[in-house]
């Protein structure tokens, strides 16, 4: 009961925040101006930007099918694609749910589901590396565009904010004792003996990139789909005559941005990448926020519509596929 109710207490929590998000966001539209914006929207361009959404979950998941590779061959494309689409899908719902519904998807005996948990960790921290550059070379195309903007909005906030430094250590020093107590006390006690073969499975699964006799079609994978997200950006740049000035640089920020938006804990990312780019696009280039939010409803809702279709599609015919294998097994 009481697990319940804490994940009903978290799942509250992040819809209250996202609806905060959202307030702040339509409070402030001329609902006119932004359905005029809507109808003058070139739709051709929104065409390219499904087709390179679409072509960036492909290397997803064949970037997954190449980490996995050591610890199961057997794992297949499809296996991964159908996985991350499902995984997708619940993250529209509840925050958070992406990863633990992927892993579940892909255990088997050879996988448990902490070794492919752990995979997943070393995916994030490459896609953290992949913002980080993102944001470099944007910085460095556009320097006196960007550098201001980051100044004030990113990184003044967080080295200004004792609170943040001081949760970020108390967190880290908590990891490090229960991880201690864990590997110190797992003879002894049975809920940390639990522990630690779950924290080996996850370093299992983290250490399976060291593992790959050829890395470089996981580093060329990873390239791809943060070239992927940019280009996305871009078709949505270019959907709105507004826009269309703006360059690939302006679209690397951009869709950098939004992957940091996409961190906030609300279902979906519902809410706090509208905010963020809008304020981007309007504090920085000088754009209206009807126009800001514009650019933000193609790209999130045009994503999340793909992701619905693809993430129902990937379920039916997961349920066929496993079906089949088991009517092979059996037979």
């Amino acid at each position: 009961m009481g697990k319940k109710f804490w994940n009903v207490v978290k799942y509250v929590l992040s819809v209250a925040l996202a609806v905060l998000l959202v307030w702040l966001v339509v409070r402030k539209i001329d609902w006119s101006s932004f359905l005029e914006g809507l109808k003058n929207t070139r739709w051709v361009y929104m065409l390219g930007f499904t087709v390179v959404a679409v072509l960036a979950l492909v290397f997803r998941a064949l970037r997954w099918k190449q980490l996995l590779k050591p610890l199961d061959g057997s794992t297949t494309f499809m296996d991964c694609w159908d996985a991350n689409n499902i995984g997708n899908l619940g993250s529209l719902v509840i925050p958070g749910s992406c990863e633990p519904i992927r892993a579940g998807l892909i255990t088997s005996k050879m996988l448990p589901f902490q070794t492919v948990f752990g995979t997943m960790i070393m995916e994030r921290a490459w896609d953290f590396l992949f913002i980080f550059l993102t944001i470099v070379l944007a910085l460095v195309l556009k320097l006196d565009t960007f550098g201001g903007f980051v100044r004030e909005n990113i990184i003044k906030p967080i080295a200004g904010s004792a609170a943040i430094w001081l949760i970020l250590a108390a967190g880290v020093i908590l990891a490090v004792a229960f991880i201690w107590a864990c590997y110190r006390f797992r003879s002894k006690v049975k809920f940390f003996d639990r522990m630690a073969s779950i924290i080996d499975g996850v370093l299992q699964g983290f250490k399976s990139f060291g593992k790959m006799k050829n890395k470089l079609p996981y580093i060329i994978y990873t390239t791809m789909i943060w070239v992927m997200y940019a280009s996305m950006c871009y078709c949505c740049l270019k959907a709105i005559p507004e826009l269309s000035g703006l360059d690939m640089a302006d679209a690397l920020f951009l869709s950098a941005l939004g992957n940091v938006a996409s961190v906030i804990p609300v279902p979906g990312g519902i809410g706090a990448y509208h905010y963020l780019l809008m304020l981007c696009l309007s504090s920085l280039y000088g754009f209206s926020n009807e126009t800001g939010l514009l650019f933000a409803t193609l790209n999130h809702e045009g994503h999340a519509v793909l992701i619905l279709v693809l993430g129902i599609i990937s379920y039916f015919t997961r349920m066929v596929r496993m079906k089949k294998r088991r009517t092979d097994t059996m037979s």
